[in-house]
């Protein structure tokens, strides 16, 4: 990647001592995708529909990373993909997988939003589970694209979340467990346990490379993708609500940055530091590994609340 010139740009605008990060590799989340993908293909059952599905709305999120990657390192455009453009795309991809998804003849529940912490909380949404599952999954990219801001810190809670993810596909997937548990059951979703020990195997493995000082960075072609993933994960279980829980440090990051314009486009006067929140504790003063590490811990801690969601019921 450096060979090629594929190496990062630092924006001005953001901390200084950021700066000597130019010239870090980047793109490096085609690595995680192709890894992924490989292992699909070893361990995944590829007639199972969830699975073609989720490998069709990460390939789909990460091509549109990598448009917005390759303006910006190859062809120096700074801006990349305009934000209306990417986002449009967003949809798109979203709207496809929603659709897929709606469609799915072993899914008993198409169109219902369970509420967690009670087993009895279900609304069927109609033809509004649609544009609600575009919500999620569009939110979930930019939310992991937000957060991929130094260096570990989002492939970190990706891989949190995959684990979690994991654990609760698999009881979505196993009847005992989820008639125990008085969790959906849904036919076949177990499968998608393969793919999320497959993105939690991915993104260790790139967190080694990745880990401050980052030797890569993921790019946009990583975080777009990966938080599409996470986000069609949570629309496939059925567990869209738990996903706020299990990613709430991308949900805190993603809110930083609205309330942050909001507030500056209304009064003039910015809430934090900087936005999103990762730089706000950086300028307080905190060493950019230790904001890495806290925000690790809040993150399994959300991811254990998560879980524990389903004992509650």
């Amino acid at each position: 990647m450096r060979q090629r010139g594929l190496v990062q740009q630092i924006r001005h605008n953001g901390p200084a001592n950021h700066r000597d990060k130019a010239g870090t590799p980047t793109m490096g989340g085609l690595v995680m995708v192709v890894a992924i993908f490989v292992s699909m293909l070893f361990w995944g059952d590829l007639r199972n529909p969830y699975v073609l599905v989720l490998l069709g709305a990460l390939a789909g999120f990460s091509a549109i990373g990598f448009l917005d990657d390759y303006l910006k390192v190859v062809r120096h455009n700074p801006q990349g993909l305009r934000a209306c453009v990417k986002f449009t795309l967003q949809v798109a991809v979203g709207a496809a997988v929603a659709v897929v998804l709606y469609l799915n003849p072993y899914d008993p529940y198409t169109d219902v939003l369970s509420v967690p912490f009670f087993k009895k909380w279900l609304f069927h949404l109609s033809w509004f589970y649609l544009p609600f599952a575009v919500v999620v999954m569009a939110g979930a990219s930019n939310a992991v694209n937000l957060t991929d801001g130094i260096d570990g810190l989002a492939i970190g809670l990706v891989a949190i979340a995959a684990l979690a993810n994991g654990v609760m596909i698999y009881i979505a997937g196993h009847k005992g467990l989820a008639g125990y548990l008085h969790v959906l059951y849904l036919p076949r979703i177990g499968e998608l346990t393969v793919f999320c020990g497959a993105l939690l195997g991915a993104s260790l493995g790139f967190l080694w490379y990745n880990a401050y000082p980052a030797d890569v960075f993921m790019g946009d072609v990583g975080s777009l993708g990966l938080g599409g993933a996470l986000g069609a994960l949570a629309v496939a279980s059925k567990q869209e609500i738990i996903l706020a829980v299990v990613g709430g440090i991308f949900v805190a990051e993603t809110l930083s940055v609205v309330l942050q314009v909001l507030s500056f486009k209304l009064t003039g006067r910015r809430l934090f530091r900087m936005a999103p929140i990762h730089h706000h504790f950086e300028l307080k003063g905190w060493a950019e590994p230790k904001v890495i590490v806290r925000f690790w811990i809040v993150g399994i801690m959300l991811a254990l609340l998560s879980l524990a969601t389903f004992k509650v019921r």
